[in-house]
Order: structure tokens, then sequence, then C-alpha cells
């Protein structure tokens, strides 16, 4: 059941583009800061050799390396710096029809054809209103409509693959996402369902120890039902958490112990020792209690005084159950002990959902001895 990261998250996105695009407005004004503090330096001070310093003719409309310019014309860099940020601004522009409009509209409709035919208008549009403006504001100079064609295809390219990849992986993010969503949802409606089945199953096994204990006319039929209360209150009020404090699963265990024993008594050879955990851990509430209630089901009713051992220790973030019981294998109550009932169904099941490669159980029979192996990893 996982969150999205800080870093997917929509606001995060956003931060991530309104960067990108404020260094790639900013970059030609900081290169032209660079170019015009160089050669304000002495020219034994400075960091570029004034021979590398880029200059331009003046007799195009595109700017190509050529011998300086006088020191008097300083509109260059200025004039620079305006059309890089103009040419940015269009090519942001593009980045985001193409990824929001025209993608979705047309390649997502097989539309390629009429995809092809917007980018080529798209990119003669774009050529076009460099031409003008370069003619615009450097009026005088020699009009060449090819050149913009050359200065700009491989940054349209560059800007629409971009769009393109940013499209496909934003969709493939919100796919897997969205799979993600689903398929938490599903475990979270079987996990409902899983628990929705222990609590009926666990009731109707005490209610018949209840019924033992009414019909026996017992002192005990009294203490038996407040345990019971605490038992209803605990599933009734903390079942439905996702998690729960280890200690309050342990609580609940011993309670349960206690119940049984006060029916059975000395008919019973238990050893119980829950210990207290080392730190504070949640589990998934009412995930062990189907391991102390199978074996109180398999052992008592087919031999005198069955033997129950329940252990339960917590070292590290690693927590060790283990659940044994003797039972006599005459009387059938052997038969198929692993899959009986839903308990021991339902908690495995819920193990593979919430604990996957983070427990180990095994299930053992020798000996007329059924055991119960558990470890979680909780941390």
């Amino acid at each position: 059941m996982q969150t999205t990261s800080w870093y997917t998250s929509k606001w995060a996105i956003i931060c991530y583009h309104v960067f990108a695009w404020v260094v790639t407005l900013f970059l030609p004004h900081l290169m032209r800061t660079v170019l015009e503090s160089e050669e304000d330096r002495p020219r034994n001070e400075r960091m570029i050799h004034p021979d590398k310093l880029p200059h331009y003719h003046n007799d195009s409309a595109v700017r190509f390396p050529g011998p300086p310019p006088r020191r008097a014309d300083r509109t260059e860099p200025k004039f620079f710096t305006q059309a890089a940020m103009a040419m940015n601004l269009s090519w942001i522009g593009i980045f985001y029809l193409n990824a929001f409009a025209l993608i979705p509209a047309l390649v997502y409709r097989r539309k390629v054809l009429q995809y092809i035919l917007v980018q080529v208008l798209l990119f003669v549009s774009v050529a076009l209103l460099v031409s003008l403006y370069f003619y615009w504001r450097m009026k005088g100079i020699a009009f060449r409509f090819p050149m913009p064609l050359l200065f700009n295809i491989f940054p349209f390219f560059f800007v629409q693959a971009g769009s393109i990849a940013y499209r496909f992986i934003a969709d493939k993010i919100e796919a897997d996402r969205q799979k993600k969503e689903t398929e938490n949802e599903s475990l979270r409606t079987e996990l409902s369902f899983l628990r929705s089945q222990i609590s009926p199953h666990f009731i109707f096994n005490v209610l018949n120890n209840m019924v033992s204990l009414a019909r026996k006319k017992s002192d005990l039929l009294e203490p038996s039902l407040i345990r019971l209360s605490g038992l209803m209150r605990y599933m009734l009020y903390e079942s439905d958490e996702t998690r729960v404090s280890l200690g309050k699963e342990m609580e609940y265990l011993q309670h349960y112990i206690d119940l049984q024993m006060l029916r059975f008594g000395n008919d019973v050879q238990l050893d119980a020792d829950l210990r207290e955990p080392d730190a504070e851990y949640s589990i998934e509430p009412m995930l062990l209690i189907p391991f102390v209630e199978n074996a109180f089901k398999h052992s008592t009713g087919s031999m005198y005084k069955p033997q129950i051992a329940i252990k339960l220790r917590t070292e590290k973030g690693l927590l060790h159950l283990h659940v044994s019981n003797s039972f006599l294998s005459a009387a059938g109550n052997n038969a198929d002990l692993e899959t009986s009932g839903i308990g021991l169904t339902n908690v495995r099941r819920r193990l593979n959902l919430l604990y996957a490669h983070k427990h180990e159980l095994l299930i053992t029979e020798s000996d007329n001895v059924y055991l119960v192996t558990l470890q979680i990893r909780l941390v």
C-alpha cells in the first residue's frame, strides 16, 4: 500500500518544469554577461582568449563567425540575448503544444500523417517568424530565407524529440500509478474480506466454549464472558486498523489463552511464553490468533491432557512464533490439519499479501505433534 513519493508528486513535477525553463531562458543572458565582462577586462587578464571569442558578420540575417566587430558596436550581445530568449519561448510553447495537444489528439488516435503535416507546418512557421524578426531588427541587411531553416532544424527536432519522450514517459508513469492503485484497491478489498472471515470463525469457536460451560453450569461462565467481551472489544475497535501495535496483538492472544484455560483448566498441559517485544512494532491485526486457535481446536477433546506450547518473542525486528500441540492420529484429528477450516488458509493468504518475501511459515507433523513455526520481518 505505497503512497506517492514527494519527488513524483504533482507539485514536484511542476517545480522541475519551472527550473528547467528558467535555466533555459536565462542561459543566453548569462552567456552575454560573461562575454561582455571578458571584453571589458584587459587582454592579459581575460579567462577566454580574445581570438576565441565569437564575432559575427553584419551582412546576413543569421550570424556566423567572422572578423571581430568594432568596439563601438555594443548592440550585438543584447540583440543576441533577446533573440535567444524569444526563440526559447517559442520552443517552450511548441514543447507543450506537442506534448499535451498534438500527441493525444493525433498520435494516440493513429493519425500519423496528420501529425507529420502539423509538424512540418510548425517548423516552417517558426522559421518564417525567425526570419521576419531578424529582418525587422536588422534593417538594411540582406534577407536570406533558407538560412533560418537550417539554423532552426536541429533545435526543432531536439525540442520535439524531448516533448515526445516526456509525453510517453509521463503516460507510462501514470499508467503504472493507476495499475498500482488498482492492485492496492484489490488488495484492500481482499484483506477486508479475509478479516471479515476471521471474526465469525473465531466467534463461532469461542461461543462453543461458552455453550460447554453453560451446560456444566460452571461458575467460570461469568469470568469467561468478561474475557469474551474484552476480545470482542478488540475485534470491534482494533481489527479494522491497517496496523496495530504488537503489544496489543500479544495482549489479545493472552486473553484468548486465558479464556481457553478457564474452560479446560488442568485438562490441558499448557506452556505459554509471550515475551514483551524489545521495541515498538506494528503488525496486521488478528494475524497470529488462527495458529493459537488451531492448536486448541485440534488437541482438546481427542486425548487425555494434550500438550500445547506457545512461544512468541521479537528480536531486532524479527518476530518468532512457535506453536505446537499433540493430537491422536487414531482419532483422525490429524487429517488435513494444515488446511482444515478457514483459519490457516486465510492467514496464509494474508501473509503472502502483506509480508511477501518478509516471512517464513513452516508447518510440520511428526510423532503426533503438530508444529507451526512463523518468522516475520516487521521492519
